[in-house]
């Protein structure tokens, strides 16, 4: 079994399970968590690959929101789908 909350947020010694990892995720890319939380989540990142895939899509989407990038969608041969959404638009 993972490491068990405490009250104080504080996660319990023990091996982190990928539920935890996911719920500290954000906060982990944002060094809002402790150093020991962290060098723990490091450890099961290095054991897991869901995980760090996890880890690298939502570090991606955080980057790609913090530049309020815009994507192009592909050309449509007919056009349609842009004309659609540019109506949507406005």
């Amino acid at each position: 079994m993972g490491a068990q909350r405490m009250s104080t947020g504080e996660v319990k010694a023990g091996r982190l399970s990928c539920k935890e990892v996911w719920r500290e995720i954000s906060n982990y890319l944002d060094e809002e968590i402790t150093g020991d939380l962290a060098a723990r989540m490091e450890e099961h990142f290095k054991g897991c690959k869901r995980c760090t895939a996890i880890l690298d899509g939502t570090r991606n989407l955080m980057r790609l929101v913090g530049e309020d990038a815009v994507l192009e969608l592909p050309q449509c041969p007919n056009g349609r789908a842009q004309e659609d959404l540019q109506r949507r638009k406005h």
